[in-house]
């Protein structure tokens, strides 16, 4: 199995600020804005707000409720309202669908998406960052695949319940491929639980920190099953060993500053199939 880190959401490069962590812990993915998209943040809740109330105040005015968003991932079923037949779906293109192909992310294989996030202050119907916490990368849901199709080969009557999704709208792009999920995680410790094969983390735990504690939030800890061996890293754009530092129970590792898609082939690494289960648990 192939693990996937795939950066998602709002951060200082794409919609100016991170996406929030709510004072009761929830967490809040805010996508990323689209000018071509037909969903505008106004039209996306989460629980009782309205998403287009958090983006405007967030950023202070500068995205508006109206302004339009790239949702996706898609895959709160309650974000919006559904056709009939919708299921968890997830779009990639470019670049970083081209480093997906590379390296070989076919069915079966994990997305475990995350962002930059900070916890927030809720008053009086506002919403502001608070300014004694810092931003640090998190993991906010995930998404199996069951199957990759081409955009240019959807028969898009097969797939009208998917056609708001972003990556039908637009400029065409190189490698336009939508991703369905699995129905259920097919996970080996698992095996015995009915988890979705996509979904969102609804709270802030510990275990879902990607940032190492009182550091910049491209600094990751890391389990130390993940740590290159024979100086070979498994994880995609960071195969500089000086990116690594190990310690007795885990690594530290210096993340590059952008890119979207970053591959760890587990194939000989089975302990970080384990942590992974131990993030549903």
């Amino acid at each position: 199995m192939k693990i996937v880190f795939s950066r998602k959401g709002f951060d200082s490069g794409s919609g100016g600020c991170p996406s929030p962590i709510f004072p009761d812990g929830r967490l809040l993915s805010l996508p990323i804005p689209h000018k071509y998209s037909p969903i505008a943040y106004k039209n996306i809740f989460f629980d009782e707000f309205n998403v287009g109330e958090i983006v405007e105040s967030l950023t202070k005015g500068k995205r508006p409720s109206h302004h339009f968003a790239h949702l996706d991932p898609d895959i709160n079923p309650a974000s919006i309202s559904r056709h009939p037949d919708w299921q968890p779906i997830f779009g990639q293109s470019g670049i970083a669908q081209k480093h997906l192909i590379n390296q070989g992310v076919s069915a079966g294989d994990l997305l475990l998406f995350f962002g930059l996030f900070q916890e927030i202050i809720v008053e009086n119907g506002k919403f502001t960052f608070n300014s004694k916490t810092s931003p640090k990368h998190v993991i906010w849901g995930w998404f199996q695949i069951e199957k990759g199709i081409p955009v240019d080969q959807i028969d898009k009557k097969k797939f009208d319940w998917a056609m708001y999704h972003p990556h039908f709208h637009g400029k065409a792009e190189d490698f336009n491929t939508i991703y369905i999920a699995k129905k259920n995680l097919d996970f080996p410790q698992l095996s015995d639980k009915s988890i979705s094969g996509a979904g969102i983390f609804p709270f802030f735990v510990d275990k879902l920190q990607l940032t190492a504690p009182d550091s910049s939030s491209s600094l990751w800890k890391l389990p130390l099953c993940m740590s290159p061996r024979n100086g070979v890293s498994q994880l995609s754009y960071h195969k500089k060993l000086e990116r690594w530092e190990m310690f007795d129970d885990y690594v530290l590792l210096q993340t590059v500053g952008r890119g979207q898609e970053f591959v760890f082939d587990s194939l000989d690494y089975p302990e970080a199939i384990d942590w992974i289960g131990n993030l549903f648990i």
